[in-house]
């Protein structure tokens, strides 16, 4: 339960503060699948009808967070405003350590 809680927070302070790209569908409440498709394909067809060519590259980044530099992440913390005991609880998640008092 407290994973949902420090997500519901940190997705809040994301969201109020512009944290999060627009194009961020992954994680985001009434976004999903289907409106990261239609985007991608309004941009293709908005290309088209302009005349211009059109290619894509896509990659599986089903793994992707597991490839995070988890402490370049925990020195961006502060940077997005998360700090004191948010930020330790997140680092000791990300690092398992079990110290945060």
């Amino acid at each position: 339960m407290i994973e949902k809680a420090l997500y519901n927070r940190l997705i809040d302070h994301l969201n109020n503060n512009s944290l999060i790209n627009p194009q961020q569908f992954g994680f985001r409440k009434n976004l999903s699948t289907d409106n990261a498709i239609f985007s991608l394909t309004h941009e293709i067809l908005k290309a088209l009808n302009s005349e211009m060519v059109v290619g894509s590259v896509f990659f599986d980044l089903e793994k992707a967070f597991d490839s995070v530099n988890h402490s370049q992440l925990i020195k961006k913390l502060p940077l997005c405003g998360i700090l004191g005991k948010s930020k330790l609880l997140i680092e000791s998640y990300l690092t398992d350590t079990k110290e945060f008092n």
